[in-house]
């Protein structure tokens, strides 16, 4: 059995951890209210970009842009969001094994498909099976903005655009609440279900539409991917936040079994040296 001195320096180990945990939680909280706000107020700039790029390519006739039109598929790329460090639950645990699944169950060779990893945890876990990552991006912004990803997302829609790619997926955790987030997998690029979120508005547009899309599609493709790493963010932090909140009530439980054990053991050395002592003066009548 542990000494009192042993459980006495557990219980005092474990309420510095859950300080910690709780500090963490704390930060994770301010961190998740700011991330949901930021997703939430991308929602009516995707939404138009997403109406006035629907209402160009099913309202004019005639258009055969590459990024509208699906090809055979010779290589697939995978963009998988993560976060760069653990203590998040299963937060990158859950998108891992889902991709890798997918990936698993749709190609027989590594030839087929490569990584695109934003964050740390994507990119040791593809590397470390020996999984070509294309490109990656470590240390992302707690609140990031588009800059931050700007050369990735351009590379990427570039690599469909010149065919390095035949199709693109993007992988991530979608926020539902504080406690539920939903693994999500997307198809990125070809286009070929753009549908407005309502009814269609005609426009009116110069030059061609043709020319607008040239422009407008590379552009919608990016901030899907940029809506995706907003929603992920959001989900980071409340993963995370539930995992410290978690960890401190574990502690505190902890704390209150240890403070029970060691209760019990005071009163048993007590009541030892009672016995002693009265077996001493016994001895000595």
């Amino acid at each position: 059995m542990a000494s009192l001195r042993d459980i006495k320096n557990s219980i005092n180990a474990t309420k510095k951890m859950s300080q910690i945990t709780k500090a963490m939680e704390m930060t994770s909280a301010a961190k998740w209210n700011r991330g949901v706000m930021n997703a939430k107020a991308f929602v009516p700039y995707m939404e138009k970009i997403q109406e006035v790029t629907a209402a160009i390519a099913i309202g004019s006739k005639g258009i055969n842009h590459p990024m509208l039109q699906a090809r055979p598929v010779k290589k697939t790329g995978y963009i998988v969001m993560a976060s760069d460090r653990g203590l998040a639950g299963a937060f990158n645990s859950n998108v891992l094994r889902r991709v890798y699944q997918a990936i698993q169950e749709r190609h027989k060779s590594n030839d087929e498909f490569a990584i695109i990893a934003i964050g740390r945890v994507v990119r040791d876990f593809f590397v470390k099976r020996g999984i070509n990552v294309a490109l990656e991006i470590i240390g992302v912004s707690d609140q990031p903005s588009f800059a931050d990803i700007k050369d990735m997302t351009s590379s990427t829609v570039g690599m469909f655009a010149d065919g390095t790619f035949d199709e693109l997926y993007v992988y991530y955790n979608h926020y539902i609440s504080a406690i539920s987030q939903e693994v999500t997998e997307k198809k990125l690029l070809p286009l070929t279900d753009i549908t407005p979120s309502g009814k269609l508005t005609s426009y009116e547009f110069e030059p061609s539409a043709e020319e607008i899309l040239e422009v407008l599609l590379p552009q919608y493709a990016e901030s899907l991917i940029f809506g995706a790493l907003l929603d992920s963010k959001a989900s980071e932090h409340a993963a995370r936040m539930t995992a410290m909140r978690n960890a401190t009530d574990n502690a505190k439980e902890m704390i209150k079994n240890y403070s029970l054990i060691y209760n019990r053991a005071r009163q048993a050395a007590i009541t030892q040296e009672i016995a002693e002592i009265v077996g001493g003066a016994a001895a000595l009548e």
